[in-house]
Parts: structure tokens; sequence; C-alpha cells
């Protein structure tokens, strides 16, 4: 891949067009960081904090980030055709090995939000080779029922989707008492986002299917995801259920759930800071991080966590280093954490 791909570009895939900004080149032998947003954003509002903190760029400089938007949400982008077909969830996820392969990656660390967090851990079950390592937000594993579908549809027709989508997006608390940024999301999804494509997005999300997986052991030919996993969500987030009986399915030897005090329902918004240290964490089990780069955020990360954070259990399991002589012997732990 190269130097030139920096920059925006519409991707064909089997399932249409799919707009992605790439930003920086390949390191090595390193996977990319893939980013996918959720519904009612598009990954500039969902993801721009995050990546613009000043901690973020200790990440960045090691690692080639590839931003995908779901087709239609990206800013300027054109109203789809009266009876277009919008793609499936299954469909979202198969679109992404065309654009693997597309940029050259060899493998990509995905970072999802929500309806991203799904499509990515669809995609991470349906190619587990292309997948070395998932961060999810808000996953919600379950499918949804005809009376949840027959909810948003009366909800389509009673409300703008700014404000169907919004409490999706926000706490209930965060609805009432952080008015400036969910009145700031607000506006930026009614101007930023074609609301008809976004109501395509809204409505297939709103019938997927569940996420067939299951912890081994549990189910008869039980299928989970193979990578490393962080979970995350906020406290009194809209997701918080979903992702806790996400936890349930995955394997506890690879999985890390980090529940955010004080972050709400977009934690990559509310705590960059705090979700840039513990990403840190994960690349380092993973073997990718230097060593030396961790030696602050180790330091502060035990102080917050003496101070103010609770560890509920933990699990150690040894990682190989695959990134020859960026960090030797790492060790992930699978642990509950409140911070």
């Amino acid at each position: 891949m190269p130097e030139c791909w920096d920059g925006e570009h519409d991707v064909e895939t089997p399932y249409g067009m799919l707009h992605v900004v790439i930003r920086g080149a390949p390191k090595g032998n390193k996977p990319a960081i893939l980013t996918y947003h959720d519904v009612g954003l598009n990954h500039k509002m969902c993801f721009n904090p995050f990546f613009n903190n000043e901690d973020m760029q200790e990440i960045t400089k090691h690692f080639v980030i590839c931003h995908v938007d779901a087709p239609g949400q990206h800013v300027g982008a054109s109203q789809f055709p009266q009876g277009y077909q919008y793609p499936t969830m299954d469909q979202l996820a198969g679109m992404l090995p065309t654009v693997v392969q597309h940029f050259g990656f060899k493998s990509i660390v995905g970072i999802g939000v929500g309806a991203g967090a799904y499509i990515l851990a669809k995609f991470a079950l349906m190619f587990p080779d292309m997948v070395e390592g998932l961060v999810l937000l808000n996953i919600d594993p379950n499918g949804k029922g005809w009376i949840d579908w027959a909810a948003s549809k009366l909800s389509g027709l009673t409300s703008t989707i700014p404000d169907t989508v919004l409490p999706h997006l926000f706490s209930q608390e965060e609805m009432v008492n952080n008015t400036e940024l969910v009145q700031s999301y607000r506006q930026q999804i009614t101007n930023s986002i074609n609301h008809q494509n976004l109501q395509l997005f809204w409505n297939m999300y709103n019938s997927r299917r569940d996420l067939e997986m299951n912890r081994g052991g549990t189910t008869i030919n039980a299928k989970t995801l193979k990578c490393p996993v962080m979970l995350v969500v906020g406290d009194n987030a809209p997701a918080e259920e979903g992702v806790v009986e996400c936890n349930s399915k995955l394997d506890p030897t690879n999985t890390t759930f980090l529940k955010m005090a004080d972050s709400g329902g977009l934690p990559q918004l509310t705590q960059p800071g705090k979700l840039t240290e513990a990403f840190k964490y994960f690349l380092q089990g993973m073997g990718y991080m230097p060593s030396a780069s961790m030696t602050r955020l180790a330091r502060s990360r035990t102080a917050s966590l003496t101070s103010a954070g609770s560890v509920e259990g933990s699990r150690s399991r040894a990682c190989t280093n695959s990134d020859g002589g960026e960090g030797v012997g790492a060790v992930s732990q699978t642990m509950e954490v409140s911070c």
C-alpha cells in the first residue's frame, strides 16, 4: 500500500460502494486499526474526539487508521434513489474483506460502536483470519423481535429521525442533564447526514438477527469470537444490558470487560483519555505497543485503579509477541473494571 492512499476513497464492494478514509501509512507488518461508527453517526462524529485526543497520538504513530462509513452516512453523501435496498447487517459485514484487500492490509484490529460493533463482530465471525482483535463499544448481540421492530417503525412515524436515534446513542441521564452534548449531536445529525439514508440504516439495524455466538461448552458446535476482545460500556448507557450479555457469550480467557463511570452512552466522546489508556493496554497485550511508551501510562493506570477503580475479577493469559522487538512476553488480563 503506497503512501498516497492517505485520504478519502470510495471502494466498490459486492454489496455497493463504501466511503473509506485512510490516515497514515502501514507500519511494517502491523494490522490496520479499522473503525466502524454507530447508526446516527459517521466516522467523524463518532471517532474524531477519540482519535484527536493527545494520548491517542502515541498509538496512531504506530498504525495506519482506516475509518469506514456505512453506505450513505458520510458527509455529503448522495441520497439513495427511491426503492433502494439497503444492505443487511450481514452484507455490511461482508463488504469489509474488499476494503481489507483493496488497501493491502494483512489484518485489522477493529474498533466499533453500537451498530458498528455488531458489524465488526459479524465480520470477525465470518472472516476470523482477517481480525486480530476487537474493541466493541455498546454492542448488542441480540436481534430485534417483531415488537421492537413495530415500536421503532411507530417511533419513526411520530418523531424526526434525529430524535428517534438520540435515545439509542445517549443515556436517559444525558438526555436530561447533558443538554450541550446532546444538542450538539442533534444538530450534527440534522445537518451532516442525509435523513433518508439514515432512516434506511436505522431500519436495517432494527431488523438485525442475533449474533450467533456462544461460549465454548455451552452449546453443541458453539461458535464465538476467536480474537482478543475488549468490551466497553458506559454506566447507565442504553446498551449496558446487551454488552453484559455479549460478555457471557465470549471466551473469558481473551475478553476484557470495561465499564466506564461518568461516561454515559458514548465513552469515546466523554472519556477519550481513559478509553485511549485502556486501548493501549489492549494493544500491548497483543504485543504491538512498544514497552517504553507504556511507562507513564502504567504509573497513571496504577494510580487510577488505586484511587477510583475496582477490579472485580481477573484471569491472566500469556500472549506471544507477534511484532518482533516491540514488547516481549506481554500479558493480557480478563477483568471487569469500573474507572
